[in-house]
């Protein structure tokens, strides 16, 4: 099954007289011809009579077992977001209810092919009425489909166009395996037709430093080799841009590479207010993911040590594991996020039950209540690491915080249980409204929060994450979800406890001066992000950052806000 087409809206429609319209997706700009995306394989007209149903089956399953490990192979080559997107990709693959669905099908005499896209359309369609996280995997499933169609008709894999010149990639969507792959030497921009602002495209453009647009109407009809001129900030796409556009594009994007390169060191405001710069960090090297210039990391995945297994790691396994990050961290910080599983990221070992809607279901924290142990094992064993390091005099500054919290009472029973496994600094996310509006009392019960923007959009609007229809919605320069911010800001200014920002949001450099005038003190990001931050943080004294703060809160909508604030910004902030 395809994905559905995204309900045409005023905010990302195309304009006749001007460029078309889209979703804001990754920083910079970019000129360059257009280079599509080939179509996916596509079945045969005529469906074949399957003579040996039982051949059929092992040939579908077997091609999902190749797809599965071609991933594997891949996320093993890459680290940090892109390695935990294919880790995730591989995971779906050997699905063991898809696997289900596949064999009954081709049992009851459907081809492999055949039963291997019917049973993910079926699947895809279970997904997009899930809402939430498992509905954003709808497009990787499609990916999934299409690789292992490939391999049974004998068809090439779905890949990257290879024009000779650099390009602007241009597809109807665009899988995470592919995005990983993309080097930003050839591939100037990513422009699709489909994608919502947390999809993994999304996430990894950005982690690639590729200024991107997705969800943008009229992109079906860009041809290869017309010219684009694609703003990753602003969101738009201008077809054959005229000499002065063409100009100031490129001219924007030498300047923004020449006062990246010189922008380093620890975060600070132009009147010297220390501002925390932080890594989102996964799976990967941890030797290459501490060379980066940070401070740290702000927020720590630990999925990967989980997905793809029987039986939950050991705690053996998992202090092997921090403690060779901790090391590589010796003097930063590093803020480990407890496991984030539950019925939107199912586990074989951990078992949640039916959910009608698992986006508000048994996830985070709330996981720990029918399975205790996978919490109080992964305390040890951070525990455990961070003693390990010391005792070779290069540990991290080891902090824990647990997702999906939402009262006083589960922020109390969370940092009881890090500091009885001897972890000094317990924390929790923010990212659902209650936790917000009592951001006070949680504050009392445990050492710093984080805010993880893109869930506490999602629940503060009533709008999933997933839908192309509503992005205006899931904007976060949205004035509501400010105040909330503001409010866990002014909350933690009052009790002196920190408060970091780990969602997106923290990676669009002018927001970022908006957070820290709502009283942010860390910001963690994917590391291409960490320059224009830093840069545009440099310019603006604490004091000015507020006042831009106060401008955002007091507009109506999204775009007004970003409007102001833009105006009001330093004019070497903008530069970039």
């Amino acid at each position: 099954m395809a994905q559905t087409e995204p309900v045409q809206n005023p905010a990302s429609g195309p304009d006749p007289e001007g460029p078309l319209r889209g979703i804001a997706a990754g920083p910079g700009a970019a000129v360059a011809p257009v280079a599509r995306m080939a179509d996916p394989p596509a079945l045969p007209a005529q469906e074949p009579v399957v003579d040996d149903p039982a051949a059929e089956e092992g040939a579908a399953l077997a091609a999902l077992d190749e797809v599965g490990a071609e991933l594997d192979t891949r996320a093993a080559d890459v680290e940090g977001e892109a390695a935990a997107v294919l880790s995730t990709l591989a995971l779906m693959a050997r699905d063991p209810d898809l696997r289900r669905q596949i064999g009954e099908l081709a049992r009851g005499g459907r081809p492999a092919a055949w039963a291997v896209h019917t049973a993910c359309g079926r699947y895809q369609e279970l997904l997009l009425a899930a809402g939430g996280y498992l509905a954003e995997r709808a497009a990787d499933l499609a990916d999934i489909r299409d690789r292992a169609v490939a391999v049974l008709l004998g068809l090439p894999m779905p890949g990257l166009p290879d024009p000779g010149h650099p390009y602007v990639l241009v597809a109807r969507d665009l899988a995470p395996a592919d995005t990983v792959r993309l080097d930003p030497a050839k591939v100037k921009a990513i422009v699709t037709r489909l994608g919502g602002p947390t999809s993994h495209t999304v996430i990894l453009a950005r982690s690639l430093g590729l200024p991107a647009v997705v969800g943008c109407s009229g992109a079906e009809h860009l041809v290869d080799g017309a010219t684009v001129a694609v703003d990753g900030d602003a969101g738009t796409v201008e077809v054959d841009p005229d000499a002065e556009i063409v100009e100031r594009i490129q001219g924007r994007a030498e300047r923004r590479r020449i006062l990246l390169a010189e922008s380093g060191g620890p975060g600070r405001t132009a009147d010297g207010v220390p501002i925390a710069l932080l890594l989102n960090a996964g799976e990967g090297d941890s030797d290459e993911a501490g060379a980066h210039d940070s401070e740290g990391i702000g927020l720590l995945r630990t999925e990967f040590l989980f997905l793809d297994r029987a039986e939950p790691p050991t705690v053996a396994e998992q202090t092997e594991a921090y403690t060779r990050l901790f090391r590589a961290f010796a003097g930063r910080v590093v803020t480990v996020r407890t496991l984030d599983a539950g019925s939107d990221k199912p586990l074989e070992f951990a078992p949640t039950g039916e959910e009608a809607n698992p986006a508000l279901g048994v996830r985070g924290f709330r996981t720990s209540k029918l399975h205790p142990r996978l919490l109080t094992d992964q305390l040890t064993a951070i525990s455990a690491a961070e003693h390990a390091a010391a005792a070779d005099g290069a540990s991290a500054r080891v902090r824990v915080m647990a997702p999906m919290v939402s009262t006083p009472a589960e922020a109390g029973e969370f940092a009881e249980l890090a500091r009885s496994a001897g972890i000094t600094e317990a924390g929790v996310m923010v990212e659902v409204p209650a936790a917000a509006l009592l951001a006070d009392r949680l504050l009392r019960r445990v050492d710093f929060v984080s805010i993880g923007t893109n869930d506490l959009a999602q629940y503060t609007m009533g709008a999933d994450r997933t839908l192309e229809s509503l992005p205006e919605l899931l904007d976060p320069w949205q004035p509501s979800l400010l105040h909330l911010l503001a409010k866990v800001g002014r909350a933690g200014e009052t009790l002196g406890r920190p408060v970091g920002v780990c969602g997106e949001a923290a990676a669009d450099p002018l927001l970022a001066v908006v957070l820290v005038g709502l009283g942010a003190t860390s910001l963690s990001m994917a590391s291409p992000a960490l320059p224009a931050v830093r840069y545009v943080l440099s310019r603006h004294s604490h004091a000015e950052c507020r006042r831009l703060a106060e401008l955002a809160l007091a507009a109506d909508d999204p775009e007004r806000a970003r409007k102001v604030v833009r105006e009001a910004a330093h004019p070497e902030a903008l530069r970039l």
